[in-house]
């Protein structure tokens, strides 16, 4: 009898069945140090039982569905009548609903409710990242909503609703609703001061029709969206109904989805307003500072989610190599590939270590924290962001051929990990944003040097970072056009201090050595040889 040609040996187990956030220790850890200790149970506990969720093999399957099957657009129904509605497959609205369920949309009104919402969207992240702009642009929108107390008291219970319902009717007979967001127009882009969609004022105090177009709209089958449009007295943010009260869809024409790199499970649509019904949030002329903390939010959640796709990929790639050997032994034990994964570790690490302290400031949100906020959200959204896609890319690397192959799951990493430096503001508005804080408001500069300052003394190299960075604030001269450099500086010295603080030393080690000491390359697996790299590597295993 012919043997057999096809014995499969030396590839590794899939990564399923595991607690995703027990096993992700800077995770857990971050959680542990930011919450206070009353609400520390209860927050374990769902985060545990939410981490064995986002590790199930069915949840992970959802995922994948999601992805292969993208959002359709139905511009007609049958009968030719103009529907303007986007067909989901069934897994996207599980993912959607599960991420309701869980909370993602209701932190503002719970204790300690940014950090445990943090942590989770940084979990739901790793499962597919396509739904969770619908769940962040909800989150976001209740800030903006509150500087009108009517619209807050009419729409944020349904926006903080653990109720997932996805028909299209008027909102007020809703268990929960999502919100969408349109800012950017085609000739403006981020210049949102450019748009031209027109806002004329209706006979009933505070409505409006709008008239108009937005390149960018997320989420279109939300049941209300945020818009900029100018008005009589200046750029003003509306609240657009999906569907009117009386039943009615409003004017709320799709042209178009979006066909993407990445993201495909999450729709992102043109749409033209035509005499379209709309509320005013806040006053004429104030578009920009009624939504910017919803930006601030957004941006968060931008940074949230590139850590969570790095964590995955690090976990995917650390698996793998425990897994798999070559050479006469295990990948993760030969010295080279050891290096290469805890330098991804590191940087996996520093992303959700400073991710979860910004959702502590806002839970704290004393003066000092909002004012630490103000420099350290758009620094780090330009850092982490832009960090995200090395890291996928390498950690794909480690895997391999297979880690270029569909059935991995690194191509769908790899093609989401550009999306969050670009969206919410790409790289250069953010470097711009920081320099507006510290030009405008010298709190933000005090309390940033205040955090990182409770790190001085621990390490020399992060010393004369900070002394660096000192130096290069007090030189005015070109400082636009060395306003990346200036940002990612703030961003590095803001995760070295906090990791000398609260990461094990060989973490704290290696970061500062490699990222403030340069004693690293630019490319990942360049750390110094005298880094203990098996227990950093160790330390980010994922146990499945």
């Amino acid at each position: 009898m012919a043997g057999s040609t096809h014995s499969v040996t030396n590839q590794p187990p899939p990564l399923v069945g595991h607690d995703v956030y027990s096993c992700d220790r800077a995770l857990s850890e971050a959680v542990e140090r930011h919450v206070v200790p009353e609400l520390l149970d209860e927050v374990r506990g769902e985060l545990t039982s939410f981490g064995r969720t986002c590790g199930s093999a069915q949840v992970q399957e959802w995922g994948v569905q999601a992805n292969e099957h993208p959002p359709r657009l139905r511009t007609h129904d049958r009968y030719g009548h103009r529907v303007d509605e986007v067909d989901f497959h069934p897994s996207w609205h599980r993912l959607l609903g599960k991420g309701v369920s869980v909370g993602l949309t209701a932190a503002w009104g719970r204790p300690g409710g940014h950090v445990r919402r943090a942590a989770a969207f940084l979990l739901w992240t790793q499962v597919e990242a396509g739904n969770g702009c619908p769940l962040s642009m909800t989150h976001a929108a209740i800030p903006a909503l509150r500087t009108d107390p009517g619209l807050a008291a009419e729409w944020e219970p349904r926006l903080t609703s653990t109720v997932y319902d996805r028909d299209l009717r008027p909102a007020g007979q809703k268990a929960g609703a999502l919100f969408g967001m349109g800012m950017t127009e085609k000739q403006g882009g981020s210049d949102v001061r450019a748009g031209t969609t027109a806002a004329t004022a209706l006979a009933e105090a505070g409505t409006y029709a709008l008239t108009g177009h937005k390149w960018f709209c997320s989420a279109p089958m939300s049941d209300g969206f945020l818009v900029l449009a100018q008005a009589p007295e200046g750029l003003t943010c509306f609240l657009v109904p999906r569907v009117l009260e009386d039943g009615s869809r409003n004017v709320f024409l799709i042209q178009r989805l979006k066909d993407k790199l990445g993201n495909r499970s999450n729709a992102s649509a043109e749409v033209e307003f035509d005499g379209t019904w709309a509320r005013r949030v806040g006053d004429e002329g104030r578009g920009v500072r009624t939504i910017i903390e919803m930006v601030a939010a957004t941006r968060l959640d931008c940074v949230l989610g590139s850590a969570g796709l790095m964590r995955q990929a690090v976990a995917q790639a650390i698996h793998h190599c425990t897994h798999r050997a070559a050479f006469g032994a295990k990948l993760v034990d030969q010295p080279l590939m050891r290096n290469v994964l805890a330098d991804l570790a590191v940087e996996s690490e520093a992303a959700t270590t400073l991710a979860l302290r910004l959702a502590a400031a806002y839970d704290d949100g004393g003066e000092q924290e909002r004012a630490l906020l103000r420099i350290a959200v758009p620094a780090a959204k330009y850092w982490v962001t832009k960090r995200c896609t090395p890291v996928t890319v390498e950690a794909a690397e480690c895997l391999g051929g297979n880690g270029y192959v569909e059935e991995s799951g690194m191509p769908r990493l790899v093609r989401e990990s550009p999306l969050n430096s670009i969206w919410e503001g790409a790289g250069n508005v953010q470097a711009l944003d920081v320099l507006r804080a510290l030009q405008r408001e010298p709190a933000a500069l005090d309390a940033y040097l205040r955090e990182v300052g409770k790190a001085r003394g621990a390490d020399h190299r992060l010393d004369g970072a900070i002394k660096g960075l000192l130096t290069e604030l007090a030189d005015l001269e070109g400082i636009e056009a060395r306003a990346r450099r200036l940002t990612e500086r703030l961003a590095l010295v803001l995760q070295g201090s906090l990791l000398v603080r609260f990461a094990p030393p060989e973490v704290a080690d290696a970061f500062c050595a490699s990222r403030l000491g340069n004693d690293g390359g630019a490319a990942f697996g360049t750390l110094p040889h005298t880094v203990n790299l098996p227990s950093i590597v160790a330390r980010s295993r994922p146990q499945a």
